[in-house]
């Protein structure tokens, strides 16, 4: 398995590829402020190369995260279309409506579940689980959910985890994520279904919507996906066989970036402990 090649910029990809799959948490803002510099390098790919579809792990269905972004100054000139991973779950939430359903997330994703039908329930009425993330994401920790999913498991119930992510930068901190809570429920013997990145569903409705952008059919060849996360945008990637652009800076920039830039010794590490592939690599996304 080759090494990524380390770039200076997007601009240097720009001949060899018509659409990005681009990552949003850790590569265009993190959860805070926005960056400028990979903004204006994705406005630019836009407008003078081709479509840059944004896919995000966000649970929830993709009007209030362009809201998001909006409030986060990031120009609607940075990106042409979104998908979220909780536009992708709500398919497996309606296939199992009315439920009921146990959720568990904060307040402000409950807009996933609107229209689908679904009945709500505690963790001993349920029959299955919807996870967005921890009830409050800046205090909780997986282990807080054990005995209520040891119960759960134990009685079979499926897990939907709309946000597979374990972590994302808020800021300067790392918090958990739906993925971390699907996680602990599969040790625990549980069964956990997820839509998002890595998984095919969000994919495919990305290189859908990159397809109608484009006005003709999408060439795999030609699509370049962007991220930060080893987990979900690089093994997501590499599931579809499609390039990949690892960007450093996000969740594993503590380890992979330094005083003098992208540590690619330790980037190449990474990769392999992962047994996954990036073709190119760069510190922060600028043109």
């Amino acid at each position: 398995m080759t090494s990524p090649t380390e770039i200076r910029g997007l601009s240097e990809l720009a001949g060899r590829y018509d659409v990005l799959l681009c990552d949003v948490w850790g590569v265009i803002h993190n959860g805070r402020e926005s960056f400028p510099a990979a903004c204006a390098a994705l406005a630019r790919f836009r407008a003078e190369v081709g479509p840059v579809v944004l896919i995000s792990n966000a649970p929830r269905p993709h009007p209030p995260i362009v809201e998001q972004l909006d409030s986060l100054d990031v120009p609607r000139a940075t990106w042409t279309k979104l998908i979220t991973s909780g536009d992708a779950t709500r398919a497996l939430l309606a296939e199992r409506a009315p439920g009921p359903v146990w959720t568990i997330g904060p307040e402000r994703d409950g807009v996933l579940y609107e229209g689908l039908g679904l009945d709500f329930a505690g963790p001993d009425d349920a029959a299955f689980i919807a996870v967005t993330g921890p009830y409050d994401d800046e205090t909780d920790e997986p282990d807080d959910y054990r005995e209520r999913f040891i119960a759960c498991a134990t009685r079979g119930l499926e897990l939907i985890c709309a946000n597979p992510d374990i972590v994302v930068q808020r800021g300067d901190k790392l918090i958990y994520c739906g993925g971390a809570l699907a996680q602990l429920y599969e040790s625990l013997g549980g069964r956990s279904i997820m839509a998002g990145k890595p998984y095919a569903p969000i994919y495919e409705m990305a290189l859908k919507e990159a397809a109608i952008q484009l006005g003709r059919p999408v060439d795999p060849a030609r699509v370049l996906c962007v991220g930060d996360g080893l987990p979900t945008d690089v093994r997501g990637a590499n599931a579809r066989g499609l390039d990949v652009l690892f960007v450093a800076s996000g969740i594993h920039g503590a380890e992979t970036v330094g005083l003098d830039g992208l540590k690619m010794a330790v980037v190449v590490d990474l990769l392999r402990q992962e047994g996954l592939h990036a073709n190119w690599a760069m510190a922060d996304m600028v043109w």
